[in-house]
Formats: structure tokens, sequence, C-alpha cells
């Protein structure tokens, strides 16, 4: 993302990088697991480390597979089947941008937040509503 350092142009706090997709809580949180699982993970333990019940990651999944974000395969281990998902490389793209974006956003909103003097002098002349 590419830092302006005009505070008042126009959209620069909109964010558009910010990718729907991913942005949703637990989308966000199986992305990140793959992302950090580059060999895949076994249905069973993405859903215990997003913490999410079958029907919800099975719907997540979906909508990521749908977006091309993540691979789904099906297998057999031990006579039981077991499904494996892994991040595709549009998703790991897609996911590296997003974090761009979010870097931005940390850059954009770190000082702002440490500086509580500048929320007292908002107050000078105005007055709670």
């Amino acid at each position: 993302m590419a830092k302006n350092s005009n505070s008042n142009h126009p959209g620069r706090f909109a964010y558009d990088g910010l990718d729907r997709v991913i942005h949703e809580k637990a989308r966000l949180g199986i992305v990140t697991s793959l992302a950090t699982h580059p060999g895949g993970l076994v249905f069973n333990d993405l859903k215990e480390l997003c913490s999410l019940t079958d029907g919800n990651l099975s719907r997540h999944l979906q909508i990521l597979s749908e977006a091309g974000m993540v691979q789904i395969w099906k297998g057999y281990k031990d006579n039981r089947p077991q499904t494996l998902c892994q991040l595709s490389a549009l998703g790991r793209k897609r996911f590296l941008e997003y974090l761009s974006v979010l870097e931005g956003i940390v850059t954009d909103a770190l000082p702002a937040a440490s500086e509580p003097a500048a929320a007292k002098k908002l107050n000078e002349g105005w007055s709670p509503a």
C-alpha cells in the first residue's frame, strides 16, 4: 500500500485492499492457519485450530474454494476418509496482499492511538453531545 502523507486525500482511509473474502473472522482464521501450515491441514485439525463446527468450516471452505483460495483434497488414512485443506498459490498471494493492507492500517493508526493529547485538543470549544 502506497503511503500518502496527505491525510485529507479522498478515500485515504477506505482501505479498498481489504479482501472481503478473507476479512470475515472465520475465514481469516482459516486462511492464516493454512498459511502457517504449507503442507495443509486435515479438516478436524483445522476445525480445532479455528474453533469452528463441521458445518461452519465446510461452508467457509466452500466460499474460499469457489474464490480459488484453497484446495481441498479427499483421501483415506487407516481406512477412514480424510479431507486435506491447503492454501492455493492464488490464496497465498491474496493473503499477502491483505496483510500488506493491514500493515498500512497499523502504520496509520499507531501514531494517532499513542497521542492522547490530540483528544484533549479536540475538547477545547467542543462539548459532548
